[in-house]
């Protein structure tokens, strides 16, 4: 929408994070998703590579219809010594039949010299004749200046002769990288000023998060007149992670008046960060920016007494711009005002009832006093509320008995957990028996085996999160546990929490308040 490149690149760099793994099939459905959010460029890797990535290409051109955004291929610069039309690397790009070609090149001496292993005047060679072969094919070429900062600091001419070559050789973009992160805000602006005065290249940023600020780095070279900036969702990458392209979009477009996405795509940047950690099986970070289940959370009094009033008292945005929504959590810290509003969050209005607010939050108190946490289990929470406000909540099933047996392997590491329940539900009495790696697997398997003809939606339950802590470590093997488990049904993620002598225990109280939470959101009724 604007002059200004918000370029992709989590299906090449961000997949280089340790224990991310894509498929081609992933890469397809991750390129759609940033597509629909309206980034500009999406880089879907290096063919010629890896097989998955040569995959991705070859069925992209198939199977990928992109409504807005370009499809980039990212590349080498040919080898020293040879021609960029008989590079078998440099002819794979052209393969991809992507419209842009994103090249890296070094812009360090030392990484020429000791890495590349070649002249200086060599790689400069290597970059003109890349670009300019591409370019001949009918490509548009970006090329990102691998290591640039350092090799700035190390030696200024060179690092200015890269920019200048790639950008006579007819790059459109030169991306100055901070490939080790180690760069500062300050220290940005001022190469980029630099680097925009001399050159008068079209320049990029492509920022790592090694010193914490991938994000303000990017955010700076913008200001110092960047026109392209890299980023991946979530700040996927190697180490600490790229810049993440959210927050930075975000930033530049709600705090600098860049108008680089749709107000209505941006409103979907929650669901853009959920859908691909969904893709990736990386869960969510909490604590991020704009996006985060905890961006807008709010848990002491002062500040619920505050957001009463006027919720921008205490947010920096409207959260709905970013997809997100306030949250008042509840715990010891809480008062009235807090428990006020996470009733109205959740459909209940307890101010025109003081007594119930009262005893609501008393009952909080007290149980936060024993160890129950209700800041992180907003569904044991509801329930809670729910009971205090109409005297019960939704019994789905009547628990009799319920039993875990552990067998280790003789001589070995390994054990096989068995549980058995017995419980009434849907008018009879039920026993099963579930096994599983660990008790509370077990127990989650047979409880689904007892519960699976009366409440077939128990199907699409998933526990995707299981922690434990112990609260009063003093008293060793009697200490009290608490447990917190959060499930999904693939549309909406809840967390319950347990608090009991043993784990095991404790985990039998938060699975049911889980399984009851995720019923009732379903809308079953109990039979």
């Amino acid at each position: 929408m604007s002059d200004l490149h918000v370029y992709d690149t989590t299906l090449r760099d961000g997949a280089q994070q340790e224990g991310l793994n894509l498929t081609a099939s992933d890469k397809l459905a991750i390129a759609a998703h940033l597509d629909a959010m309206g980034f500009g460029f999406i880089e879907g890797g290096w063919p010629g590579a890896n097989p998955t990535d040569t995959e991705f290409f070859a069925r992209a051109r198939d199977e990928l219809t992109l409504q807005g955004a370009v499809l980039a291929a990212f590349g080498a610069t040919r080898r020293a010594g040879g021609r960029a039309g008989e590079d078998p690397q440099v002819l794979a790009l052209l393969d991809a039949q992507t419209p842009v070609v994103t090249l890296v090149a070094k812009s360090h001496v030392r990484h020429v010299t000791d890495a590349l292993r070649t002249t200086l005047d060599e790689n400069l060679a290597m970059i003109r004749d890349t670009v300019s072969f591409l370019v001949s094919q009918g490509r548009r070429v970006f090329l990102d200046a691998e290591h640039f900062f350092d090799g700035y600091h190390l030696d200024r001419e060179y690092a200015l002769t890269v920019v200048r070559t790639a950008a006579d050789a007819g790059a459109e973009v030169v991306a100055l990288c901070d490939t080790n992160g180690g760069m500062l805000p300050h220290q940005v602006d001022a190469v980029v000023t630099d680097v925009l005065a001399q050159t008068g290249a079209r320049l990029g940023i492509h920022a790592h998060n090694d010193t914490g600020c991938a994000v303000a780095n990017s955010v700076a070279a913008v200001r110092a007149g960047a026109t392209h900036v890299q980023g991946t969702v979530n700040g996927y990458g190697e180490r600490t992670g790229n810049a993440d392209l959210l927050t930075t979009a975000a930033d530049l477009q709600l705090k600098l008046g860049y108008d680089l996405i749709a107000p209505e795509a941006l409103a979907q940047a929650l669901h853009l960060s959920h859908a691909i950690a969904e893709v990736t099986n990386i869960a969510p970070a909490g604590r991020q920016p704009y996006v985060g289940a905890s961006a807008f959370a709010h848990k002491a009094g002062l500040h619920a007494s505050a957001l009463k009033v006027d919720p921008d008292l205490y947010q920096h945005i409207d959260p709905a711009l970013v997809g997100n929504s306030m949250r008042t959590l509840v715990s010891d810290m809480a008062g009235r005002a807090s428990i006020e509003l996470k009733g109205r969050e959740l459909g209940y209005d307890l101010g025109d009832d003081p007594q119930l607010l009262a005893r609501v939050v008393a009952r909080v108190k007290e149980l936060e006093q024993q160890g129950w946490t209700f800041d992180a289990a907003d569904a044991s929470f509801e329930l809670l509320l729910r009971s205090e406000v109409t005297g019960e909540v939704p019994r789905y099933f009547e628990e009799e008995s319920w039993r875990i047996l552990i067998d280790s392997a003789s001589g070995g590491l390994e054990s096989l957990s068995e549980a058995t329940v017995k419980l009434h539900a849907a008018g009879r009495r039920r026993v099963a028996t579930g096994e599983g790696n660990g008790p509370v697997n077990a127990l989650d398997h047979a409880l689904r085996e007892a519960l699976a003809d009366a409440y077939p939606e128990l199907a699409k339950f998933e526990l995707t999160d299981f922690r434990v802590r112990i609260l009063d470590a003093d008293r060793g093997t009697d200490a009290t546990t608490r447990v917190l488990i959060t499930t999904s049904d693939a549309q909406n993620t809840w967390t319950t929490v347990g608090v009991a002598p043993n784990i095991v225990h404790a985990s039998w109280v938060a699975l049911v308040d889980s399984f009851s939470y995720g019923l009732l959101k379903a809308g079953v009724q109990p039979r």
